[in-house]
């Protein structure tokens, strides 16, 4: 276990130097809940800004108070229209920049674009354009959680603290699953497999994984490159030339690895946007004996008919961080239920502030976690 203690924490959190300012970019007063909060705990006000959308759909930010000098927080957390939040922070940390901020620090729980981190055929890395966005508009420091893949943090060229939300999940588990000694952590595919590793661990629980489940978004999607080429060029290839073909996937039927009969089944993933995939692993579950289904990520972004799908599932309750605001998805489903990570958010403002080192958060955390 790698939690925070809370009575440590709330002891100090109120202990800040002068010179911090606290902003949040969004125009959506649903998606400010998670900046009052962090500024409730760090016992400072809420930096006096407008951000606000002309009849042009053009943003426009009024900083209304002085930053010369000051470390600047900037919170911001992703909406629906997820381009709209991307240029709110963007005009903030370049306004922040050419009023002589002394530093600006992003404050982003979900990171967008994030599952856009690796190259797909005639595709491009939008994670990293959206890297060297942030960097140009002159962010200084990056304070995020569970990115979908860690290598994004080196698309930054400034420091990026990538905060881990599984304390605060783990803690969820033993204090809210009466008999969570009689679970088994699942992966729900082979790709998530690390991260229920870790979970099953510090639980001291057993692992499943499912494997054979239908592709995802993620996987490679048929373009041009699969087509037949012309007979021009098949002419124009030597025909000594013989290039081997690499031999196409095909997925076998849906197994479990490992006994889920009669045990409550935890699926943990990072991101729970499109719940198809979570749906039929719960339904495979259900007819390999499980007698009760828990979901948990750290990003509950909920998509289109999310919480329906969820509520006419099997699933009995899925649990998310308030890394992205969902209170209209929860009044929709029941079984939402959420965890709030304001604590170790404001804990690293703190110590960023005050020049401390941010390793205290960062314990027994392995590379693999």
């Amino acid at each position: 276990m790698f939690c925070v203690p809370s009575t440590e924490i709330g002891t100090i959190m109120n202990i800040t130097k002068g010179g911090l300012v606290l902003f949040s970019a969004n125009s959506n007063s649903s998606c400010m809940e998670l900046s009052k909060r962090i500024a409730e705990r760090l016992g400072v006000e809420m930096g006096k800004v407008q951000v606000y959308q002309e009849p042009n759909r053009e943003t426009r930010v009024q900083i209304q108070e002085s930053v010369r000098g000051k470390d600047v927080f900037i919170i911001q957390t992703v909406s629906k229209d997820v381009n709209t939040t991307i240029m709110e922070l963007l005009i903030m940390v370049y306004a922040c920049k050419t009023s002589c901020a002394k530093s600006i620090i992003g404050v982003i729980p979900y990171f967008p674009y994030s599952k856009q981190c690796k190259m797909r055929k005639r595709g491009s890395i939008v994670s990293k354009l959206l890297a060297s966005m942030m960097c140009k508009a002159g962010l200084t420091h990056l304070i995020t959680m569970d990115l979908h893949q860690k290598e994004i943090q080196g698309f930054f060229n400034i420091p990026v603290d990538n905060l881990r939300a599984s304390p605060f999940l783990l803690q969820y588990i033993q204090e809210e699953i009466p008999d969570y000694r009689n679970a088994v952590i699942v992966a729900k595919s082979p790709a998530s497999a690390k991260r229920a590793q870790s979970f099953a661990e510090r639980l001291r629980l057993g692992i499943a994984v499912i494997h054979g489940e239908a592709q995802d978004a993620e996987s490679d999607m048929v373009d041009g490159r699969h087509s037949p080429p012309t007979a021009k060029n098949v002419a124009a290839i030597h025909p000594s030339l013989e290039i081997p073909m690499l031999i196409p996937k095909e997925k076998p039927p849906i197994t479990v690895v490992g006994d889920v009969g009669g045990r409550i089944a935890i699926i943990v993933d990072d991101i729970i946007d499109d719940v198809d995939s979570f749906l039929a692993a719960a339904e495979t579950l259900k007819e390999r004996g499980a007698y009760k289904i828990f979901v948990m990520a750290t990003h509950g972004l909920l998509s289109s008919d999310a919480p329906r799908l969820i509520e006419e599932s099997a699933i009995d309750e899925v649990v998310v961080t308030n890394t992205i605001p969902h209170e209209i998805q929860k009044l929709q489903c029941p079984k939402i239920k959420t965890v709030d990570i304001s604590m170790i958010l404001s804990e690293a403002i703190r110590r960023i502030h005050n020049g401390e080192s941010m390793s205290y958060l960062f314990r027994n955390i392995g590379l693999d976690d």
